[in-house]
């Protein structure tokens, strides 16, 4: 049998949970044969309250390893964290002069508190430079409305008219991922088509430890398109992926619990008791 290839451009996380990390263990626990390309490493300082230090990495050795990768001929690509302007640049160039065309863009912002993005041109290149290119772009509630440019996202109501502007930009599929934010009794999840809404929902889980959760969900989209399935039937197995691993996440530190990918394989889609 031949295994499905995947590429990740993206952020290595030292502690684990996140960013290359989480994407190689989630493609590693669906089947699929995933390859790297750093953007960046992020290191956590435990002297420091976990705070993180970003070390980009030069944009001549990502090229070089985006090359390695696109060598071997691969099934579908993610981006995540990616950290300048240029490295979008080359993240779009990548897609477009290899016709590549199972691409799942995480458009990865960072904010100052609620509302205030950090890096506002970056998140301009990734709206114009990135999201049309995607098949799925899966933002998060800020993400979401810094790409629509409409206002903090509240409601589902709100999910739709966001979903509504992004598709505009030329991504064939929006999935905006609701979080703990929205004003929902559940865990709720809206995939836009350009013609129909449709919603993933799970029951919430009252937990702190989610870190690499957006990335681990990405990714999961990801190794399920690369193995031929339709978005939606995609975007429902990822759902209930994320969920178990979200149910099971684990306390890593005094400031991060990480989910745990693994649960899916290991106890299904529910809230089910660790053995």
């Amino acid at each position: 049998m031949t295994m499905k290839k995947v590429m990740t451009i993206a952020g290595s996380d030292t502690s684990g949970g996140a960013g290359i990390q989480a994407d190689l263990k989630t493609f590693q626990e669906l089947g699929v044969y995933g390859m790297t390309a750093l953007t960046t490493i992020v290191t956590m300082d435990p002297k420091n309250n976990w705070s993180h230090n970003v070390f980009p990495i030069s944009t001549d050795i990502l090229e070089t390893q985006i090359e390695t990768i696109i060598s071997t001929g691969i099934d579908a690509m993610k981006t995540g964290m990616l950290g300048s302007e240029e490295v979008i640049k080359i993240a779009a160039k990548t897609i477009k002069e290899n016709s590549l065309d199972h691409v799942v863009i995480d458009p990865v912002m960072v904010c100052k508190g609620e509302d205030e993005p950090i890096h506002p041109e970056l998140n301009e290149a990734l709206r114009d430079l990135l999201v049309p290119l995607a098949t799925v772009v899966t933002p998060n509630l800020f993400e979401a409305w810094q790409l629509a440019k409409t206002g903090p996202i509240k409601t589902v109501e709100d999910m739709k008219e966001a979903a509504v502007k992004i598709h505009e930009l030329g991504a064939k599929y929006i999935l905006i991922k609701g979080g703990s934010k929205l004003q929902h009794e559940k865990a709720v999840d809206l995939l836009y088509d350009g013609q129909e809404f449709t919603l993933y929902e799970s029951e919430r889980v009252e937990t702190t430890y989610t870190h690499g959760a957006g990335c681990t969900y990405s990714s999961a989209i990801t190794a399920e398109i690369a193995k031929g399935k339709p978005v939606k039937e995609a975007v429902q197995t990822a759902k209930n992926f994320i969920t178990a691993a979200i149910n099971h996440g684990f306390k890593l530190n005094e400031y991060v619990g990480p989910t745990m990918p693994g649960a899916y394989r290991k106890y299904g889609a529910g809230r089910l008791e660790s053995e």
